[in-house]
């Protein structure tokens, strides 16, 4: 659809990894994982190392290639129509990664950042908690300073990665005052693999399976005070900009998916006959398709802008709004992509017989992972109310073009 705005550089790319998702990902491995018989894809992660494809955004000298946020919405997408557990392990190393490249420090990046790139080292974020999903700063992992190193003890849920990773980005609270701010009380560490991180994979999951998902358990796990990311309290800081890979990433995987299930359901329609004709012929098929290709463009163009204005510089402030309007509305119409192509496709595409009821499965974590919806609209009416009341408006007054725009006495607020 967008072909004549990407660069040929970006078109390129586009075809490496299409053809890499083609080639190097054999059925049997979606499979597996699916039957919960795979739960961490380690040859995958290799495989995806060879052709350079990890921490596509970051510097060469650290193993990445230097590319910007255009490019890794485009190669997302393509890894897309694999399902979101394979598009989740391909966003981790980009989430981790901006929270390393952007606020760690030399020694860190060479220690972690590099050899994550170069496929030596994999890599999970533990941002929730049991006791909540949303309220972030509400942890109660704890991380007391003893010395030149700190004390880890709490647990986090849902780790993608728990079972296969081997460092972790472990979120904890540094100041335990009872009335400490809490925007302020937590802060950011590298937490390697040791006997006292122990993972427990206990989640039977509607889809996104084979990912290694499961709850980490910190026992007084020994953490060098070099490991801490930028400084203590910066937690907060931190967050906030991991969610523009977290939810851009999620935005522009999902396109791949719903991609795939309407060209599954599209070919279906031309093959498929029923009184006398094929289904295609009828409008309550073609006009499923014609909603569902409407949505898929508007969704690509909505991602595509949020990209381009992260690379233009956006101000932070927009580029959470713009991130979380693509998350919201790429979720939201991916789910009814992929529904609207299994109601085409009928009785057998609610059977294991074509893949589309496995990503439907597993598009339904669109809208819970990394924010939910709710917490999207929470960010993006916030920023613009901010936005329209902070600022001085510089267009034409519309409220003085009513007939009666000067009854001022009508005008009442309360």
């Amino acid at each position: 659809m967008y072909d004549y705005l990407l660069s040929d550089e970006n078109i390129k790319l586009r075809e490496e990894v299409r053809t890499f998702v083609k080639n190097a990902v054999p059925p049997s491995l979606l499979k597996g994982m699916d039957k919960d018989e795979i739960q961490y894809p380690t040859e995958w992660l290799n495989a995806l190392a060879k052709q350079n494809l990890i921490g596509i955004r970051f510097p060469k000298e650290y193993g990445g290639r230097g590319l910007n946020w255009e490019s890794e919405i485009i190669a997302q997408e393509e890894i897309g129509v694999l399902g979101s557990s394979l598009t989740c392990l391909f966003s981790l190393p980009s989430i981790c990664g901006e929270a390393l490249n952007i606020f760690g420090t030399d020694e860190q990046k060479q220690k972690y950042l590099k050899p994550m790139c170069e496929g030596r080292k994999f890599t999970a974020e533990a941002l929730t908690e049991p006791r909540g999903g949303s309220d972030f700063f509400g942890a109660t992992c704890t991380a007391v300073k003893e010395g030149d190193h700190y004390i880890l003890n709490g647990e986090k849920r849902f780790v993608v990665g728990a079972e296969g990773a081997d460092f972790f980005l472990v979120y904890a609270k540094t100041n335990l005052e009872p009335n400490a701010d809490p925007h302020k009380t937590l802060s950011l560490f590298i937490v390697d693999r040791t006997e006292d991180v122990s993972a427990e994979y206990i989640y039977g999951i509607l889809g996104t399976r084979g990912g290694g998902a499961g709850r980490l358990k910190f026992n007084n796990v020994i953490v060098p005070e070099e490991n801490i990311i930028l400084e203590e309290g910066a937690g907060g800081k931190i967050f906030y900009q991991m969610m523009v890979p977290e939810r851009l990433t999620t935005a522009s995987g999902f396109i791949g998916l719903a991609r795939a299930c309407l060209r599954i359901a599209t070919k279906y329609s031309t093959k498929r006959k029923a009184f006398g004709q094929i289904i295609r012929n009828f409008q309550g098929v073609s006009f499923l398709i014609a909603d569902s290709i409407t949505l898929l463009d508007a969704t690509r163009s909505i991602v595509y802008n949020t990209a381009k204005s992260i690379d233009a510089g956006a101000p932070p402030a927009l580029q959470r709004r713009l991130v979380s309007e693509s998350k919201k509305f790429s979720t939201k119409s991916c789910w009814k992509v992929i529904n609207n192509s299994m109601q085409i496709m009928g009785g057998i595409g609610y059977t294991t017989v074509y893949p589309i009821e496995r990503l439907l499965r597993d598009a339904r974590i669109g809208e819970i992972w990394t924010g939910t919806t709710e917490i999207m609209n929470l960010i993006i009416q916030h920023e613009y109310f901010k936005e329209v009341l902070s600022e001085k408006w510089l267009g034409r007054d519309i409220e003085l073009d009513a007939i009666d725009a000067d009854q001022e006495e009508e005008k009442h607020y309360g």
